[in-house]
């Protein structure tokens, strides 16, 4: 079975539409060498399904960044997307992690969704983290935002060099709203019958036929969903650059060169003094 694949779908008689996204090497990636506790696994695991779901609803093209912050454990954890489905990913933790529970894990704190179109002015929405789950959080984000029905369905597991993650969302569509209302109704009360397995370990025609089999669910073309981190030599030395050469050459002098590490990917960048001159030449 094809994994890293986000499905979009719709109803022949039913006004709502729906999405499934199932990923293992994007989100082992995102992983990496950080050597996360289990439970942040889990947190950055729902928060990769939940930016490609949210990435899904653009109507657009442009970046997006879901990122969780407070006082807790976790000072903040962030997914940047973008509508092609690149992903990538981190975590900051200030102190040690003992529980599983979004309010353990990031305290008292925020989700900060931030949309960039391409074309256009940005948009960001700030929700409190009052919900007890981030499908909950993120539902109360689209009511608020979108004023539209929403829910949410996450999954991960986080198995040693295994890890998955899944999702399901469904969102009434903005026409007849009592019938779109009785519609979502229906095809909630099926989709709360899924398992963390079936999203995790089923392909998504069978999860779709398993659930929905009676209302004739219409796939679109699935859209490939990969880790990208973005870092590259040129533009640490476009972020060198702003330091100046003074100070540069003085880091140089402490430590012999000058090394930069991407957040993300752990990926190092090393520059002598040499180097560091020929950026200002």
């Amino acid at each position: 079975m094809q994994k890293d694949l986000l499905h979009r779908y719709i109803f022949d008689n039913l006004d709502v539409r729906g999405e499934l996204v199932q990923l293992e090497k994007t989100y082992q990636e995102i992983l990496g060498d950080h050597e996360y506790p289990e439970a942040v696994q889990s947190l950055l695991g729902e928060l990769l399904v939940a930016t490609c779901l949210l990435t899904a609803t653009l109507k657009f093209e442009g970046e997006i960044a879901v990122q969780l912050q407070g006082d807790g454990p976790v000072k903040y954890a962030v997914i940047n997307g973008d509508h092609q489905q690149n992903m990538r990913g981190i975590a900051r933790l200030q102190s040690e992690v003992s529980g599983h529970t979004i309010r353990e894990l990031i305290g008292e704190g925020y989700m900060v969704i931030t949309i960039t179109p391409t074309k256009g002015e940005r948009y960001q929405g700030i929700v409190p983290l009052t919900e007890p789950t981030l499908a909950g959080c993120l539902e109360m984000y689209f009511a608020q935002s979108e004023q539209l029905q929403t829910r949410l369905w996450l999954a991960t597991s986080t198995a040693k060099g295994q890890a998955r993650a899944s999702g399901m969302l469904l969102q009434v569509l903005p026409v007849d709203q009592a019938k779109s209302k009785e519609d979502f109704k229906h095809l909630e009360a099926l989709t709360d019958t899924i398992k963390n397995e079936e999203m995790l370990e089923l392909d998504a025609h069978t999860v779709l036929t398993r659930l929905y089999h009676e209302d004739n669910p219409q796939l679109f073309e699935p859209q490939t969903v990969q880790y990208r981190c973005g870092c590259s030599r040129e533009k640490t030395i476009d972020a060198l650059a702003n330091v100046g050469l003074e100070a540069l050459l003085e880091d140089i002098q402490k430590h012999g060169e000058i090394k930069i590490s991407c957040h993300y990917c752990l990926k190092d960048y090393q520059f002598n003094e040499q180097e560091i001159r020929s950026i200002f030449n």
